[in-house]
Order: C-alpha cells, then sequence, then structure tokens
C-alpha cells in the first residue's frame, strides 16, 4: 500500500512549461526554412536577369522578361504566404498587370509588364534573400544546441528583420496599389448602384404608369362602345378617364423628379433643395452658399442625398424641425443635414444611408452620421468639388 503525502506549497516542483511559445517555434520554422527557399529564389532571379538581359536584343528577350516578371510575382506570393502563416504578418496582395485583351493590345500589356514595380521588387528581395537566409539559417539551428537561453531574443530580432523585408519589398506599391483597389471597388459599387436604379425606374413604370394607362384605354374603349347606346354612362366613363390621365401624369412627374428633376437642372441646388424640404413632414431650413453651379454629377448626388436624409427625417426622426446647409470649403463641397429628433440613427439601420455612404465614396466623398440616441441626428457629407466645364 503506498500512502501519499501533500508536499508544501514552497516544495511543490513549478508546472511542467513549453521552452518556447509556438511564436518562437514557428519563427524558428521560417528561418530555417530561408536558405533552401532563399537558393532557389537567388538561382531564379539571376537566371532570369542574366538570361533575358542577354536576349533583350532579340525579338523574344523582352516577351520572356515579362513573362519573368510574371513568375516573379508568383514567387512574391508564395512568400507572402509563408510570412502570413509563420510570422504573422498581413501584406495585401498586389493588383494583377491586365493581360493582352484588357490591356489594349500586346505592345501595352509588354511595356506595363516589363515596367512592373511589384515584379521588379520581388527580383530585389530574391536576390538579397541568399546571404540572409545564410545568416538567420545558421543563427536559428546553432542556437538551438548552443544559444538556446537567449535563442528565443535572437529568433524575435530576426523574425522582425524578416517582417520588415516582406512589408518592404513583397507589399503593394503603396498609394497606386491601394487607389487601384479603391477605383476597382468603387466602379463595382458604381455599377451595382446604377443597375439598382434602373429597375427602380423599370418597377415604377410598369406598376404605376403603365398599369393606369392600360387601364385608361380599356376604359376609353368601353365608353366608345356606349356612346351611341348609353350617352350618359359613356360620358362618364371618359369623365373618369380624365381623372386617370391625371393621376398618370403625376406619376410620370414624379417619377422625373426623382431621376433628375427639372428644377435642379433649370435652377441649381438652391431652388431644388427648398422644393424638396417643403415636401418633408417637419419644417426644414435650406441655406446654400455656393460661389458657383458644381458640375452636373456632383450636384445631382448633392440632391439626392438631400432628399433621402430629409425623408428618413420624415419617417423615422419624430423631429420638430431640421436644417439643410450646403456650402464649399476648398476643393470639398460640405452638406449637413440635422434634426432634433430622437436620434439613434445607424448605417444599419435600414434607412438606406448604407447605400448613400456607398454611393459617395464611390466618388471620393465621405460620410458622417452623428446621432446619440434621445439627441437628434446630425449628418454631414463631404463631396469633391469639381466645377462645370
Amino acid at each position: 500500500m503506498t500512502t501519499t503525502h501533500d508536499l508544501p506549497d514552497n516544495d511543490r516542483p513549478p508546472p511542467v512549461r513549453a521552452v518556447f511559445s509556438a511564436v518562437t517555434w514557428k519563427e524558428i520554422a521560417y528561418l530555417v526554412s530561408n536558405l533552401p527557399l532563399a537558393m532557389v529564389g537567388f538561382l531564379y532571379a539571376v537566371v532570369m536577369v542574366v538570361g533575358t538581359g542577354g536576349l533583350s536584343v532579340t525579338a523574344i528577350g523582352l516577351p520572356l522578361l515579362a513573362c519573368g516578371l510574371w513568375l516573379s510575382r508568383q514567387l512574391g506570393r508564395l512568400d507572402r504566404a509563408r510570412a502570413r502563416s509563420l510570422l504573422g504578418v498581413r501584406v495585401d496582395e498586389p493588383t494583377p498587370i491586365p493581360g493582352p485583351r484588357r490591356a489594349g493590345g500586346f505592345f501595352p500589356w509588354l511595356w506595363t509588364s516589363i515596367k512592373d514595380p511589384v515584379g521588379w521588387r520581388t527580383v530585389l528581395y530574391q536576390l538579397v534573400r541568399l546571404p540572409w537566409g545564410v545568416l538567420t539559417f545558421t543563427v536559428a539551428l546553432v542556437g538551438l544546441f548552443v544559444l538556446w537561453p537567449v535563442l528565443p531574443y535572437l529568433v524575435r530580432m530576426l523574425a522582425n528583420a524578416d517582417r520588415a523585408m516582406v512589408r518592404g519589398l513583397l507589399s503593394p506599391s503603396d498609394d497606386l496599389e491601394r487607389r487601384i483597389a479603391e477605383l476597382e471597388s468603387d466602379r463595382g459599387v458604381v455599377v451595382d448602384t446604377a443597375a439598382a436604379d434602373l429597375r427602380r425606374i423599370e418597377r415604377d413604370l410598369h406598376d404605376g404608369a403603365q398599369a393606369r394607362l392600360v387601364a385608361l384605354a380599356m376604359g376609353l374603349g368601353l365608353a366608345k362602345e356606349k356612346l351611341l347606346e348609353d350617352p350618359e354612362g359613356a360620358a362618364a366613363m371618359v369623365d373618369e378617364a380624365h381623372g386617370e390621365v391625371k393621376l398618370a401624369l403625376q406619376e410620370l412627374r414624379d417619377l422625373a423628379r426623382g431621376i433628375h428633376p427639372a428644377v435642379l437642372t433649370d435652377r441649381g441646388l438652391d431652388a431644388a433643395l427648398s422644393s424638396v424640404a417643403a415636401r418633408c413632414v417637419v419644417p426644414v431650413k435650406v441655406a446654400v452658399d455656393l460661389p458657383a453651379r458644381p458640375a452636373e454629377a456632383i450636384e445631382g448626388i448633392s440632391y439626392f442625398v438631400v432628399s433621402e436624409l430629409l425623408q428618413n427625417v420624415s419617417k423615422h426622426a419624430q423631429a420638430r424641425g431640421a436644417s439643410v446647409e450646403v456650402w464649399r470649403a476648398g476643393e470639398r463641397l460640405l452638406i449637413r443635414v440635422s434634426d432634433d429628433g430622437r436620434g439613434g440613427a445607424r448605417m444599419s439601420g435600414g434607412t438606406g444611408m448604407a447605400g448613400l455612404a456607398e454611393r459617395l465614396g464611390a466618388v471620393d466623398g465621405v460620410f458622417v452620421v452623428d446621432s446619440p440616441e434621445g439627441a437628434g441626428t446630425v449628418v454631414t457629407a463631404e463631396l469633391p468639388w469639381r466645377g462645370r466645364g
């Protein structure tokens, strides 16, 4: 029979812990794998540069160089994936080079590929990696047997240098690449918005004016048949058709106002916003201070932003009053719509504000909502100022 005795707290052995953390082991794996991958990358970079440089005087030299830079991009993709998994470095993927068809032909594609900064920086990365890979491989491998007490500190220092190298040489081309990505995203927003607007117009025409005009045509046909037999009944049907015509015309006017109001084209933002404010269920003060009329596109977006926001005031704000201010500050057109309602408006609250933010973002605009509970709502929108040509 074995008897166990509890040890005093000061005699208990410390709990067993791993010598290095998981992050440290990942960094060691990264540093050890640097050498074999650096040898492959260095060999490829040397062969690509020397080989295509020697053939550049021939007809196949420049196409081979373009293909070599494209392949170096793929090596960079692998290096970014390795750094992401082992070092935790998050580097955005660069924008791919469009193919010959999208680039406008073979020669525009060739010129774009040859001067690709991402490909050349990846080649530079492969060239400088060989001596660095030798150093990191040696330190990491020898340190596991000789310098293990201080190895985590050495590994972290070398891994931080690798992180800086990946961010500096394998990242997109800074502002230009980010701008291209933003423009591609904005183009998608513009296309989606235009498609949604077309669907809305088609739906409004089909369900509103078109249906009313069909009913009107049928009513007039019946009135024509009754004209000789029952003149009074025919007159009543014609009178009813006259009312339907007025309603159809009003629906078409409302639809045209939703597409682009005539008052905006003829008299500008001040008159158009005053017209929108007059239809709001709460009193609205409008102040427009612009030295000149902006470009048609900017003016149209400004009108629809204010129109949508005032509709939100009418439907959701429970306000006693609201105000609209429009002015120019430098190269920006600023819009502020405020109310004294219940507040609590959110971008995801189903009030269409997310769509407004996307529409403004598509033209380099800014959309900010400040709506504390019980303290009203202030929405500020900025648009780039572009004058009329």
